[in-house]
């Protein structure tokens, strides 16, 4: 069993220390280790250790029988072990800072926020839309409007607090005589006693509605962005404000098009012929097809932009461009006509030849 420590050495005192001195050193280092106001390790063992210590010495009659025989002869006196005080963690608590952080009167409280998840096109995510969603939020009750009561009635002000939602009681303890505020368990804190519920809401105040809301989605987002429709969401209490709507948007592939940051890239197929002799085609872009000339000798992988054609910059000015990539394609099958002009073409052409 760990040997005890010496109650004048945890207070820091000495043994001719007077009753002033012994609160003073108390109420300097309880302030210091108390649970609620230091969290490291050790700290609630440390302040257990001040309490019994304070307990024994500011007593005349037990400090007096400690000096004598010490902890060993102290115990046999006083009756009990010394940890088992009245002085709790919560008396000393409200003793510094005057009353309890819970004696508060309920202050309004935001509504809580609501997710909803969008599908848009690629064309909707480069220049912005309009959606209507569809959803269930808690609002005010529709029959008494928030106020919990039926209709035509009013509710009482609670005789508990007098309509404070408080309950103030003086208490006296080493530091003094302090007030001790606490939330009234009558009213919970609102003042007031709903004495004749709302039938429809059974006294909630509140209902669950669906509504249609218009949600303006704009130009540039692109997957899994986040869009926050403020005072959307459930209706707050006690007055408080509506919590807010968060909007996740989800983009649909495109068919033949991807997206690269704000570009636009798409694949463009020619033939051999094509490739050869140069070729007009008409390429198409999010904002309808436009025409492009591929010149006579092009390369499969050969690259092609078109400018301010990609995805507008979101919440900037300007857009991206559309890269266009040619791919020379092979043809997999050949008529009996197609496979003599390929064959009279490789041979005008020659065969090739390894250099060196």
């Amino acid at each position: 069993m760990t040997e005890k420590r010496d109650y004048y050495e945890i207070l820091g005192i000495d043994r001719n220390a007077t009753d002033e001195d012994i609160k003073k050193a108390f109420r300097k280092l309880a302030f210091k280790y108390h649970p609620d106001h230091n969290h490291d390790d050790g700290a609630s063992d440390k302040f257990k250790e001040l309490n019994e210590a304070y307990q024994v010495l500011c007593d005349t009659e037990k400090r007096s029988a400690y000096d004598r025989f010490g902890h060993n002869g102290g115990a046999n006196i006083f009756g009990r072990e010394s940890d088992g005080f009245d002085f709790g963690f919560g008396d000393i608590f409200e003793a510094f800072f005057g009353g309890s952080a819970s004696g508060a009167r309920q202050a309004p409280e935001k509504g809580a926020s609501l997710q909803y998840n969008v599908s848009i096109t690629l064309k909707e995510a480069a220049f912005g839309c309009d959606k209507e969603i569809t959803l269930t939020r808690t609002e005010h009750c529709s029959e008494c409007q928030g106020t919990r009561s039926k209709p035509g009635s009013q509710p009482e002000r609670c005789p508990n607090c007098n309509g404070s939602g408080q309950i103030k009681r003086v208490q006296s303890s080493v530091f003094g005589r302090f007030t001790n505020i606490t939330t009234c368990p009558n009213c919970h804190g609102e003042g007031r006693i709903i004495t004749e519920p709302c039938p429809k809401c059974h006294g909630s105040g509140r209902e669950k509605r669906q509504r249609t809301i218009s949600v303006k989605i704009p130009a540039g987002v692109n997957d899994s962005n986040q869009i926050r429709v403020r005072g959307e969401g459930d209706t707050g209490s006690r007055g408080g404000p509506s919590g807010d709507l968060f909007v996740s948007l989800s983009v649909e592939k495109h068919e033949f098009f991807q997206r690269e940051g704000y570009d636009i890239l798409y694949k463009l197929p020619i033939n051999f012929a094509q490739a050869a002799l140069g070729v007009e085609v008409s390429i198409p872009t999010l904002e309808g097809d436009t025409k492009l000339k591929v010149p006579a000798g092009c390369q499969s992988g050969a690259t092609f932009q078109l400018k301010n054609k990609g995805v507008q910059h979101l919440q900037e000015r300007g857009r991206g461009d559309q890269i266009i990539t040619v791919s020379v394609t092979t043809p997999e099958s050949l008529t009996k006509e197609q496979k003599l002009l390929f064959e009279k073409l490789a041979e005008s052409l020659g065969h090739h030849k390894k250099k060196g």
